[in-house]
């Protein structure tokens, strides 16, 4: 990573810390500024991020099919609620009228979420054997062993975590601030059952549209096969940027 943009990242990552904003650091770097009459505020053009491999790059654990939906569509689907959400409230600033403030802003944290921890998702995963899987190193792994008391303790606890889940939802790994230590958390939906000031650093979407055209109703296969992806170094880089 460039200096430049390592000096941007670190810069939207300490704003992100320290507002308690569950997002991704990288997200900023997906967004443009747009205005449209009536509105007051400008709210961020959210955009839908590349994948940095092709879409069948993950198999055999997670397939093709899958991939093309889960980031085409549902993804997107994400991306465009957030953008119609925040539209809807800078049109309500622009009017004044808050009626359906409720409403719109409930939208905003679904969608938003989504479309933070989708975005998580898709960096923290590399194909097999190239770049996917194997075990943490450097920070990453001395922080899981001083937090976890070893990474065998880490992973079952991140697999009991995303399997148990109620519902839809996602398993998370996140760095927390306040006492400097990682912590283990799950997210009902998107937004639900987190901590203010936690900084995501990695996660696992496990709701049916990831997994259900391969694994049917088998949620705990896919989350042990699904070790087999993880980005470490990906993860590793998360991590040092919300350490500051």
């Amino acid at each position: 990573m460039d200096n430049a943009r390592r000096n941007f990242l670190k810069g939207a990552g300490g704003a992100i810390v320290t507002a308690g904003f569950v997002g991704a650091p990288f997200i900023s770097s997906q967004a443009q500024a747009q205005t449209s009459m009536g509105m007051a505020g400008e709210p961020t053009k959210h955009t839908l991020p590349d994948l940095d491999y092709a879409y069948n790059a993950l198999e055999p654990y997670i397939d093709e099919q899958t991939m093309r939906l889960h980031h085409d569509k549902h993804h997107q689907g994400y991306v465009n609620g957030l953008n119609n959400a925040e539209e809807q409230l800078a049109l309500a600033r622009g009017s004044g009228d808050y009626d359906m403030v409720q409403h719109w802003t409930l939208k905003a944290a679904f969608h938003g979420a989504g479309h933070y921890l989708h975005s998580i998702f898709w960096k923290v995963m590399a194909p097999p054997n190239n770049g996917g899987g194997g075990m943490p190193s450097g920070l990453v792994a001395e922080r899981i062993n001083k937090d976890f008391g070893s990474f065998d303790n880490f992973k079952d606890q991140f697999s009991a975590a995303s399997k148990s889940v109620e519902g839809s939802g996602w398993g998370i790994l996140a760095y927390r601030p306040i006492d400097q230590r990682l912590v283990i958390m799950q997210a009902e939906n998107h937004q639900k059952m987190t901590q203010w000031v936690i900084a995501p650093l990695m996660c696992i979407d496990v709701w049916e549209h990831a997994y259900y055209l391969k694994y049917q109703n088998r949620r705990g296969e896919y989350v042990d096969n699904w070790w087999n992806v993880v980005n470490w170094p990906q993860v590793e880089e998360h991590l040092k940027l919300a350490m500051g």
